[in-house]
């Protein structure tokens, strides 16, 4: 089976536990205002032109960005890291994009994955039917899972869909045995209001289950670069990164919740 990807990240730290290879998913159904990959959003691999200067002359060149990959051609990539995997408690981890967009790919390679023994996470939004999402989590080891605002209009507003499906499957994902890590952006005077920081805490709070901690993922503008590249407009190119220690009063307030909390992934 074939699917669709734009990178393949190797020794990363900040997606799961140990030393992990991620891989990045083409095609995601949320268009959020902040997005760090606005290259992942289109599903189908895209065409820009590249212009570079040399001794007084312009050379004009196209770059592509995503291609079809096989499930044993990638995981024959994952097998190249995997004594790194091992030593370090580590593996693969899904991301995107959104993963679940291609749900048939990602569940043969979970399966892959767990044949070759490899410890497997899925970055997600959980914006999917829970058909699909019941079915991936019988397969893979952890869920990274991105919680980005709590209140429905102002969540359309900023990613240009609804909330509902997504704190639905939440709520039931948490009810099962899988590990599940929550991954909030911090994005300064949106996700960082105190409004929406009492709703996910109380949210988070009240569910039937078990969650293994909540990341507060610092906003950066490191996209810049990407957006002008590509041509596209970075709605959140005037907000400064985030620094680490401008986020401890609200990981003070997690952690009075009673929620194991890490700043970054």
């Amino acid at each position: 089976m074939n699917g669709i990807i734009f990178d393949i990240k190797r020794f990363a730290v900040h997606d799961g536990p140990g030393i992990r290879t991620t891989v990045f998913f083409k095609g995601c159904p949320l268009k959020c205002q902040w997005c760090h990959n606005p290259e992942s959003i289109d599903r189908a691999p895209i065409c820009i032109k590249k212009t570079s200067r040399l001794n007084g002359r312009e050379f004009t060149d196209q770059e592509v960005i995503g291609y079809e990959i096989s499930t044993e051609e990638l995981l024959y990539e994952l097998q190249k890291e995997l004594v790194f995997m091992e030593e370090s408690s580590g593996g693969v981890t899904f991301s995107g994009g959104e993963p679940l967009m291609q749900h048939e790919f990602l569940l043969e390679m979970l399966q892959l994955c767990r044949q070759t023994g490899m410890h497997t996470a899925v970055d997600t939004t959980l914006f999917s039917s829970w058909e699909v999402v019941s079915r991936i989590a019988q397969m893979t080891n952890l869920f990274l899972v991105d919680l980005k605002l709590m209140d429905d209009s102002l969540h359309e507003k900023y990613t240009g869909v609804s909330n509902k499906v997504i704190l639905e499957n939440i709520r039931k994902v948490a009810g099962l045995t899988i590990p599940m890590r929550i991954r909030i952006p911090m994005i300064p005077e949106v996700t960082t209001t105190p409004e929406n920081i009492r709703q996910s805490i109380a949210f988070l709070s009240a569910l039937n289950g078990w969650i293994e901690a909540v990341d507060l993922l610092p906003f950066h503008n490191t996209a810049n670069e990407k957006y002008n590249r590509f041509h596209m407009k970075n709605q959140f190119s005037d907000k400064h990164s985030m620094k680490k220690e401008e986020l401890s009063s609200l990981k003070e307030q997690f952690e009075k919740a009673g929620f194991p909390v890490k700043i970054g992934g």
